[in-house]
């Protein structure tokens, strides 16, 4: 009897796997991931599984912190001015970060 360690499983497991051939399934069924659950699976597609080696890997480890666009709507009805510096400030977000 040989016992296999779970990297010599995995590793055999992963030459015969085409990510890109089952992405492109996945994507034909046009159904998503609802799709995938009203079907009933039981495990989760390899697909959406990653890599260990990619876990501890960041892509920019210095940008963790986002600063989204904050508007006060609060007086916007009563003072005109603070409307149009309203109306400039959901401007902007909305043309650099498609949303506020």
């Amino acid at each position: 009897m040989v016992a296999a360690t779970k990297t010599s499983i995995q590793a055999a497991i992963e030459t015969n796997y085409d990510r890109a051939q089952e992405l492109k399934a996945f994507d034909d069924t046009k159904t998503g991931v609802k799709g995938l659950v009203d079907a009933g699976i039981a495990t989760v597609p390899k697909i959406f599984i990653q890599p260990l080696d990619n876990l501890n890997k960041t892509t920019n480890p210095n940008n963790t912190q986002f600063n989204f666009p904050i508007i006060d709507l609060t007086v916007i009805d009563k003072d005109p001015i603070r409307r149009r510096e309203a109306v400039d400030e959901i401007r902007e977000a909305a043309e650099n970060w498609g949303f506020f």
